[in-house]
């Protein structure tokens, strides 16, 4: 039986230390550990089991960039090349550029739930941005461990050329904006009501 150490698996796999650390934890590709010294290990007979699982899964890569208004849109364009230079430079081969315009904070995104469903069914293996809040504004680390049990890997680049302050400004004035919104229809609303009831 092979034993391999966690640097040669990483190379193996082209995924880095930290990663295998991280996929230990979250029991997606499970270490051994030495009695004496306890470090990591791995056997010949789990990368093969591994590797089997990963050919499985489509090696779809995708680029999801966000920005939260249409007034942004340059902002996202700029976004998008900075990302397939960064994809080009590590030897990705990009098969979609997926686009939202919309605050982070919103669930219903129509083009990230429609990512989201491709990773639920095995067609994504990676999803490149630039940063942790172009992807979700709150609870990155659980959406993370949820793709990871699909089978992809979130990679983030933390490049800003937004800064997190500025996209929450943002993201806080759409809320308003909607809020706004729903309060005057509601006025409306309510003003036809009355009228209806003087005739």
């Amino acid at each position: 039986m092979k034993i391999m150490k966690p640097y040669e698996v990483s190379e193996i796999l082209n995924v880095t230390v930290r990663t295998l650390q991280k996929w230990d934890r979250e029991g997606k590709l499970k270490a051994g550990r030495t009695p004496t010294t306890n470090r990591r290990y791995y056997t010949q007979e789990q990368i093969n089991e591994y590797l089997g699982k990963k050919n499985r899964i489509s090696n779809n890569i995708v680029i999801y960039a966000r920005v939260s208004s249409k007034s942004q849109k340059p902002e996202l364009a700029s976004q998008i090349e900075f990302l397939r230079q960064y994809a080009n430079a590590k030897g990705y081969i990009v098969d979609e550029v997926i686009t939202d315009i919309g605050s982070g904070m919103n669930y219903n995104r129509k083009k990230w739930n429609e990512m989201m469903g491709k990773i639920e069914e095995k067609r994504i293996s990676r999803v490149i941005v630039s940063h942790k809040d172009r992807f979700i504004r709150f609870g990155y680390e659980w959406y993370e461990r949820y793709v990871g049990s699909q089978g992809c890997e979130i990679e983030v680049v933390n490049n800003e050329t937004t800064s997190p302050e500025e996209e929450m400004v943002a993201d806080l004035v759409s809320i308003i904006d909607s809020f706004s919104c729903r309060i005057y229809g509601l006025r409306k609303y309510k003003t036809k009501i009355s009228e209806d009831k003087e005739l």
